[in-house]
């Protein structure tokens, strides 16, 4: 009897999860602007909105920083587009789908 996939429930041969995964990675998009009263701000776009709080905590402590998450996106307080890449990519999202623009936007 062939292996039944756990996901779609079509057998192992014929099953695309695998496929679909990869493709559906999101594009994560981080930098920086102006708010209120010019202050610099960081957003990062592009998270699972399930991975979002916990993404935020992380990245709030490691730059020692306030921020919110709102709209499905994280605002830190700050320009940290420097630094955002490595520190995704140690909280475990593939170096691949993150883009930083640099400069003001």
């Amino acid at each position: 009897m062939p292996e039944i996939c756990q996901k779609c429930g079509l057998i192992k041969e014929i099953c695309s999860c695998d496929i679909l995964e990869k493709e559906g990675t999101q594009r994560i998009r981080a930098y920086a602007t102006k708010k209120k009263f010019k202050k610099l701000v960081t957003i990062i776009e592009g998270i699972d909105s399930s991975k979002l709080e916990q993404t935020s905590k992380e990245l709030k402590q490691k730059r020692a920083c306030g921020g919110t998450v709102k709209d499905g996106m994280i605002i830190l307080q700050g320009d940290h587009t420097k630094q955002i890449k490595k520190l995704l990519v140690e909280i475990g999202y593939p170096e691949e789908s993150i883009t930083v623009l640099e400069g003001l936007q």
